[in-house]
Parts: C-alpha cells; sequence; structure tokens
C-alpha cells in the first residue's frame, strides 16, 4: 500500500523511480541520453522552481522568502497586526486576507469575539486589505476559492494552510513570520529536502481523501521522514484524482510536520480555477525529465482501505477493517495510551462503546477545510439519501466550508437529503476542529472528518474531569456509519452509487459581502478597538546571564500546541495577551501560571531597580550558590525567568500563543530533546526565547531547579551552538545545553527581548 525509500531517489520522466545509487547513472543515460548530476537533478522538482522564483537571497541554500499573499483567521489576527502596528506598520504591501470563521458563533465571552471582527474590517480598511465576514468561508476554502495560483506562493497564520494541489507553495507560520512579511520583511530558512510522493493506481469507491491522507500520515509521522521538509506529490495516480479529491489529501499534510507541500497540475486543476472564472491563475506545473528527490513514498492508491485515526493523534491510524476484527485488543491499547498522554487525569474507556460485538460511536461530524469540500458532502448525501440517522444517542453535523458551497448544495438537493436523515447542516465554521462546537457528552466518542484529534479538540476539559474524544475518518465512512445509526462501517461496505454532481460557482455571494480594499490604505480609518484587544506588555532584552527556574516537566513523547496554550474557549482571549496567559499549560499543568508569577515578581523587582531576592525569598540561596563561581552575576546584569522541560513540544497549531504566553509570564527559554515543528521553534525565537535542546537521555535537572545560564548574550552574539549550564543547588553542577543553527537576523530578535523590540531599534 505505502513504501518509503531508505534513500534519495530520481524520477524520470514523471513515472520511473530510479533509487540513488552505482547504477542510476547507466539508467539515467539509457532513459535520457545523459546523466544529469544530483544537484541539477535536484533543481528540476517543482518546489525548487517555486523556491527559486521567491527567493531574495540570490543563494539557493540561505533563502530568504517573499510571498505573493497572506491570509490569517479572527484567533489570529489581531495580535499579528498589534504586533505588527507596534513595529511601524503603515500599510499591508502585498494582499491580506483576513477570515472570521473560529470566533464567529460570537457566543463566548460578552461582545469580544465581535470586537475582534469589527478590529479586522476597520485595519481592513486602514492598511489595505480583504475582510471575510462570519459564516462566509472557512480560512483555506477562501483561500482556494480566491487566492492560490500557479507557481504562487502563501503564508498563512493557520498551520492549515495548504494550497499545494492548486500549484500554490504555503505554509502555515505563527504570527510573528505574517508580521516579517507586513514590513517587506522576508522567511528566512535553508532550502528544505524535498520528499516525492508518488501515487499511483485510482482509489476504488468509497475510499476518500481523509483515507489517503491518513494511511500517508501513519505511515510518517512517527519516524518523522517529512519533517521540515516539502512533500511533492507526483506520479501517474495524481491524475485519476479530482481537484476537491487532492485539496482533501493536501491540507492533512500539515499533520505530517512537513514544511510544505506542492502538487503536479493537469487539466483538473485548470477546470478548478476555470469554474472559479480565474483561468489565468492556473499554470502547468511538472517535475523536469530527471528531478532528483531526498525520499519518496510511494502509495498505490488502489490498495488503500477507509482508515480511523484513533484518539488521541492523526498519526494513530488503522484501517476500520482492521479495527473491527480486533476491537477489543485495540481499543485497549488506546485506552493505555491515553493514560500517558492524559496523565490520568481522567477514568477514559473506550470499550464501554461496544455494543454486541460492534463499536457504538456517539457523534459524527463533517466540517471545515478537510471535511467540508464540496465532494465529500456529495458523497455522503448519497450514502445517507433514503436512511435515517436514528433517534438514539447518534448526532451528525455537517458544516460545508464556504457559503457558495453551501448554496450550489441547496441547488442540487444535497442539502435536502443530508437534512431529511437527521443530520443538521450549518454554515461555515471551524469550531469543531479546535473544541468550540459541537462539543460531545462526557465520555463519548466522535468520529469526524476533520484535521485533528488531540485532547480536548472536540471541546471536554479534562481539568473538570470531563472527557470526550474524536477519531478522524473520511466523510464517506461517517456517513456510513450515520445511515447505520451509530455502528462503525467503512463506506466500501455500503452499497451506492455516486452522483458525482457538477459544482457551479457563484462569485456574486463574495462580491456581495466581502470587503476588498483592492490594496488601497485609507489611513484615516479609525481603528475600533473593543475592550479585550490590549497591546502587548514591554519586554526587555536578553541580559548577560540568566537564572531559570524550572518550572514544568513533559515527558510526554510529543507535546501540543493545544497542550501549551488550550484551543477552543480560550480563544475569546487570543487578543488580551496578558488574559491569555492565564490558561497556559492550564490542561497539562496546572500550577505551571502559579510558578511562574512567583518567578517573574522576581525579574520585575529587578528591573524595577530593587533587589530580586526580597520580592522572592527562594532566591537568595540559590544567588548565594552562583556567587561561589560568578561573583560578578548581580542584579544589573542578570535576567530572572522560568522555563519548561518538554521532550518534543510544538506539534501541531502554528499558533504564536504557544510560545508568547510563556513570555508574557516571564518565561526566557524552552529545553527541549527536539522541537516538533519549525514553526514553533521560530515562535519562541520571535517571542525572544531561547530554543535550547538538552541531548536524550536522563536529566541534569528536574521541575523546580535553579538553572544558572553564565555569558549567554555573548554565546548568542557569538554564535554559539553549545552553552555552558549549571544546575544551581547547594553546589554548582555543570551541564551542557545547544541552541542549534540561528540567522543573523535570529539572533538579533533574541538579543533585543522580541521582535517588536527587534523593529523598534
Amino acid at each position: 500500500m505505502i513504501k518509503l525509500y531508505d534513500k534519495g531517489v530520481y524520477l524520470v520522466n514523471g513515472t520511473d523511480i530510479v533509487e540513488d545509487g552505482p547504477e542510476a547513472e547507466a539508467v539515467l543515460k539509457r532513459e535520457l541520453g545523459g546523466a544529469p548530476s544530483k544537484e541539477e537533478a535536484a533543481r528540476n522538482t517543482i518546489a525548487y522552481g517555486i523556491l527559486e522564483e521567491h527567493n531574495t537571497s540570490g543563494n539557493m541554500e540561505k533563502l530568504k522568502i517573499k510571498f505573493d499573499k497572506l491570509t490569517s483567521h479572527d484567533i489570529t489576527f489581531v495580535g499579528i497586526i498589534q504586533t505588527a502596528r507596534a513595529s511601524g506598520l503603515e500599510k499591508f504591501p502585498i494582499p491580506y486576507v483576513l477570515t472570521n470563521c473560529h470566533n464567529s458563533l460570537c457566543a463566548v465571552g460578552g461582545t469580544i469575539n465581535e470586537d475582534d471582527h469589527m478590529f479586522g474590517l476597520t485595519c481592513a480598511k486602514k492598511y489595505g486589505g480583504v475582510y471575510v465576514p462570519p459564516h462566509q468561508a472557512v480560512i483555506h476554502q477562501f483561500a482556494r476559492e480566491m487566492l492560490a495560483g500557479g507557481g504562487r506562493m502563501i503564508l498563512g497564520s493557520d498551520s492549515h494552510t495548504r494550497y499545494g494541489a492548486l500549484g500554490t507553495m504555503a505554509m502555515g507560520e505563527g504570527g510573528p513570520e505574517l508580521v516579517k512579511q507586513l514590513l517587506s520583511k522576508t522567511y528566512d530558512i535553508n532550502m528544505p529536502e524535498v520528499i516525492g510522493i508518488y501515487l499511483t493506481g485510482a482509489p476504488v469507491p468509497g475510499v476518500g481523501p481523509q483515507d489517503v491522507a491518513l494511511a500517508i500520515i501513519g505511515e510518517v509521522f512517527g519516524n518523522g521522514y517529512v519533517k521540515n521538509k516539502v512533500m511533492e506529490f507526483v506520479g501517474p495516480g495524481v491524475s485519476n484524482l479530482s481537484a476537491d479529491f487532492r485539496i482533501g489529501v493536501d491540507v492533512m499534510t500539515t499533520e505530517t510536520t512537513c514544511l510544505s507541500s506542492i502538487w503536479r497540475t493537469d487539466e483538473k486543476i485548470q477546470e478548478f480555477y476555470d469554474i472559479h472564472g480565474r483561468s489565468e491563475d492556473y499554470k502547468e506545473l511538472n517535475p523536469g525529465a530527471a528531478a532528483y528527490y531526498d525520499g519518496m513514498v510511494y502509495v498505490d492508491l488502489s490498495r488503500i482501505r477507509p482508515m480511523i485515526a484513533m484518539p488521541f493523534h492523526p498519526s494513530n491510524t488503522y484501517t476500520i477493517e482492521e479495527l473491527n476484527a480486533n476491537l477489543l485488543d485495540i481499543l485497549d491499547d488506546v485506552e493505555k495510551k491515553a493514560a500517558v498522554s492524559l496523565d490520568g487525569a481522567v477514568d477514559y474507556k473506550l470499550k464501554d462503546k461496544v455494543r454486541n460485538g460492534r463499536l457504538y460511536v456517539d457523534q459524527g461530524i463533517i466540517a471545515g477545510c478537510a471535511g467540508g469540500g464540496f465532494e465529500n458532502i456529495c458523497a455522503a448525501a448519497d450514502i445517507l439519501k433514503g436512511h435515517s440517522i436514528g433517534s438514539d444517542e447518534f448526532t451528525l453535523s455537517v458544516y460545508p466550508a464556504s457559503t457558495p458551497i453551501y448554496v450550489e448544495l441547496a441547488k442540487n438537493g444535497r442539502l435536502t437529503d443530508l437534512m431529511q436523515t437527521g443530520a443538521i447542516v450549518k454554515t461555515a465554521f471551524c469550531g469543531p476542529c479546535f473544541g468550540a462546537g459541537d462539543t460531545p457528552a462526557n465520555n463519548a466518542f466522535s468520529i469526524r472528518h476533520s484535521t485533528r484529534n488531540f485532547p480536548n479538540r472536540e471541546g471536554s476539559k479534562l481539568q473538570n474531569g470531563q472527557i470526550s474524544s474524536v477519531a478522524l475518518m473520511d466523510a464517506r465512512s461517517i456517513a456510513a456509519t450515520a445511515a447505520n445509526k451509530g455502528y462503525l462501517t467503512p463506506a466500501t461496505e455500503v452499497d451506492v452509487t455516486y452522483s458525482n454532481p457538477k459544482y457551479f460557482f457563484d462569485k456574486e455571494i463574495y462580491a456581495n459581502r466581502v470587503f476588498d480594499s483592492h490594496g488601497v490604505a485609507d489611513p484615516d480609518v479609525e481603528i475600533k478597538f473593543g475592550p479585550n484587544i490590549k497591546d502587548w506588555p514591554a519586554m526587555c532584552a536578553l541580559t548577560d546571564n540568566l537564572i531559570l527556574k524550572v518550572v514544568s516537566e513533559i515527558h510526554d513523547p510529543v507535546t501540543t500546541t493545544d497542550e501549551l496554550i488550550p484551543s477552543g474557549e480560550t480563544s475569546s482571549y487570543r487578543s488580551n495577551p496578558i488574559g491569555l496567559a492565564q490558561f497556559t499549560l492550564s490542561r497539562k499543568d496546572p500550577a505551571y501560571v502559579g510558578r511562574a508569577k512567583e518567578v517573574q515578581a522576581a525579574e520585575t523587582a529587578r528591573e524595577e531597580g530593587k533587589d530580586p531576592a526580597e520580592a522572592f525569598s527562594e532566591l537568595k540561596p540559590v544567588i548565594d550558590t552562583i556567587h561561589t563561581l560568578y561573583p560578578e552575576a548581580d542584579a544589573s546584569n542578570t535576567g530572572i525567568g522560568s522555563t519548561i522541560f518538554a521532550v518534543k513540544p510544538g506539534d501541531g497549531s502554528a499558533r504564536e500563543q504557544a510560545a508568547s504566553c510563556q513570555k508574557v509570564l516571564g518565561g526566557w527559554a524552552n529545553i527541549a530533546n527536539e522541537y516538533a515543528t519549525k514553526r514553533y521553534r521560530s515562535n519562541l525565537i520571535n517571542w525572544g526565547m531561547l530554543p535550547f535542546v538538552i541531548e536524550k537521555g536522563e536529566l541534569p535537572f528536574k521541575n523546580g531547579d535553579y538553572l544558572f545560564v553564565p555569558d549567554v548574550r555573548r554565546a548568542v552574539e557569538e554564535k554559539a551552538t553549545e552553552i555552558k549550564a549549571y544546575v544551581a543547588g547547594d553546589t554548582m553542577k555543570e551541564f551542557t545545553l545547544q541552541m542549534g543553527e540561528l540567522t543573523d537576523d535570529e539572533r538579533t530578535i533574541i538579543l533585543k527581548g522580541c521582535l517588536i523590540n527587534y523593529y523598534k531599534g
């Protein structure tokens, strides 16, 4: 079904895979009449060509990328624009689209959600942007319909910014990276490796894009095969997939931890642009006659079967057939893994969902940028037509990804077919994907065609003893399960004729409601600030030395950004840095905020010229120990802050608040064995936090210990990759921290204390 190559490969004429090795040159000569060097062939990938066109450095090893367009939603754009305003923003230099699809219900926190929306509208007018009102479209569907274009690059502040199927290299990053683009700066990365995703064959009826995506994620997440690399989809199987199918696979590439994605394009993608009235934006993209890839994932589409990603990660995958055949064993394994992931906070059970030997599901959701596409919903309607979802616990909600899709479903009758079964069809909304919509009952089990199934992504609260969980599935198998009134069923087991209706896009829907400045800024517009919209607090520059207290220690194999700063109801506070910070690690380590604030009180006293040890008496013996080796370290040159240790933090969302909330509470650093994603590490750097790495093994410190990092400022200035540190207890115990490669700009940002300070000069 799926094979990973253990070395680089050449793709010849778009169809033939030739493994790198002694025989490769002979094969290339025979097929092409000549053998390009590996370096020449690497320049023949689609990804290389697009990156080269957008690179401003003149050096393809050290990229400085300028994007064509930017996009954000309503739990990220306020913080981004506030940061950019504090850094000198005068107008948006490139098209910037502000969508409202996360806090669009305006149901929590009084007026604060709609206040954010009015902030966004007035900023679009003042700085020359585009504003998409609530319920019109989820961020990524609007981008597909209106922004993507062949050969373009788009940067978004949502991690699922992926439009590779349409020929656009798109990346999801934390807000500060968008701020850099708004200030006409660049996105700086080393040239990424490119991994070919070779598709062959065609999916059997009942297999959808989520099935293909989950099959790939299950093979490449755990081993990091595509981590921080570009996934390039090639091979003859691409042509056997519709545009909607490709889009559904593409959006899930985020869950592999890859950097970006790109696909070869053909007449089906050209038709997509034609349907949307943007024929001029199509561009045919194919790799060169001989393209070198740093690795290859071979996928036989014909052998993919309906998949399910069990709680609590998209990589925890099984075929539905395998799950049903080994039900109790697999459920028992999921429960054991959950006990680790949930720290035993609740008594989590799944085996009690088994009824008469079958797994009963409490809820189905088809939603958002992954599930809410036209073809997914039409296929689900075909399966459900003439059935009933029943009157027991099971419920089904469907969220079309945009109003144009919703209208077409109404016109072609699929909306009626769905609602007659007992399903509820709602407006475009991302809530079910991040824990702010359709929260199930306690102990309920939800199957969703959405992007993630981390803990709390369905809205439950461990700290209140509430737990439900999500498994990811394709819309087709969700519909098959609904037709069986909640008993888990793969779509390949149902007898259905798929109607595959043609899609018609009505551009007037957006023309009548979306505000588009067409790039014209109006500096006379007054920005509307609601009472919850707050400026970032002042942050000081990096001091010569650091005293760090370890205030949280996390040993889970992976820590998600949801666990660092929760999603769901906390989204209403994304515009209030101090208010949001009170939720930091609340679902993983509720004592974190109190511990961090104690240490922060000492730093506040130091910055005010007072004795930090008087503000926090626990410091006095620590300082005394430090003085045994470093008597010159004092309040004038030694900052005091907190740090956390996590094995592999930062999987999942691009949200900058996972880092900024720690900074707001006095965090100076993270210490990790590795960082799950580039975007989380970048967020730490952009908020002036040191991204320390420590070798795997027994830690030299524990939660509650104090660490002393001498000459840390000089180490950053002198581009040191290893930094000496001490555990300051009864004695000074030395150990080593690593920092990895940093660009000159990243070092300056850390030295200045944060990106805002960097731009202030």
